[in-house]
């Protein structure tokens, strides 16, 4: 298992993209401003073809960041052992800048919900997150950066804030965090809360990744506003403004776009990249 001294270097503070298999060609060829990738480890847990032979050329090229989206690291249960196992393969072949996962379950018995689901915040969360945390860091030999989620419901049992939260697992465990803007508005907007204040309020001093993406627009059943987090559109203004607001408390940090359905032309993609480009730039200036 690798440790500290054999980790690759962290993630530059330039423009990621979400990997996608039909942008292989355009990022060999001209990446434009993009500087590193992010990839969905369970895409990538078979035992050849040609998705493991591109990675393996791209992260050549490429600082790699490595993205769960099926841990469940908030849920009842233990981690599955056999997903370990394979994640903990991947991690070590590939030897990725960072690795990440949700804070969010999305398992019960042995049925896989096809979901990230939210969690109360409370000392029964906080001891169950931190336990299957403490697992997955040793057993890929590195530290994770722990994602906020995409909420749209609050939890009656909660007695700690979603900052809170995450600081004491951070405290805990010793992991670092990933902060997706759009998931904070997405949050904010459906509950009530200014996007900003949490902002404000979040552990800054641990973010590994800022991460920004699409979200749709519906509305609940007393017609208020309710953002879906979907990863399937341009990111839309005042999620860029909120990013502003967010780099101007942090410097610069690796800045993810994300685009995982409807995913568009590599043109359309690089066009997003710029914009981040740009707002990197002016959080040095």
């Amino acid at each position: 298992m690798l440790d500290a001294t054999t980790q690759r270097p962290a993630l530059p503070h330039t423009p990621g993209v979400g990997y996608k298999a039909q942008h292989y060609s355009a990022l060999i060829s001209d990446p434009g401003c993009v500087g590193w990738l992010e990839v969905h480890a369970e895409n990538y847990m078979g035992q050849g073809g040609r998705p493991l032979a591109q990675l393996r050329h791209l992260s050549e090229r490429f600082p790699i960041s490595v993205h769960g989206v099926g841990l469940s690291i908030g849920g009842e249960g233990r981690l599955d052992p056999e997903h370990l196992a394979r994640l903990a393969h991947l991690v070590d072949w590939l030897n990725p800048a960072s690795f990440s996962e949700h804070l969010a379950w999305s398992t019960h018995d042995s049925h896989f919900l096809n979901d990230l689901l939210p969690l109360p915040y409370n000392a029964a969360t906080l001891a169950r997150v931190c336990d299957h945390i403490d697992e997955l860091q040793e057993t890929i030999g590195r530290k994770m950066l722990l994602e906020n989620p995409s909420s749209y419901l609050a939890f009656e049992a909660s007695d700690m804030t979603e900052t809170e939260f995450l600081r004491a697992v951070s405290d805990r465990t010793g992991c670092g965090l990933l902060l997706d803007v759009n998931n904070v508005f997405v949050s904010a907007t459906n509950l009530g809360y200014s996007p900003q204040g949490y902002i404000e309020a979040y552990p800054l001093d641990r973010v590994g990744e800022i991460h920004l993406g699409g979200h749709d627009e519906d509305q609940d059943e007393h017609g208020a506003p309710l953002l879906i987090d979907s990863h399937g559109r341009e990111v839309v203004d005042p999620v860029w403004a909120l990013l502003d607001h967010t780099l101007a408390l942090t410097g610069p940090r690796p800045l993810l776009i994300e685009w995982d359905t409807d995913v568009p032309d590599w043109p359309v993609l690089e066009a997003e990249a710029g914009r981040a480009h740009a707002a990197l730039g002016a959080a040095v200036s």
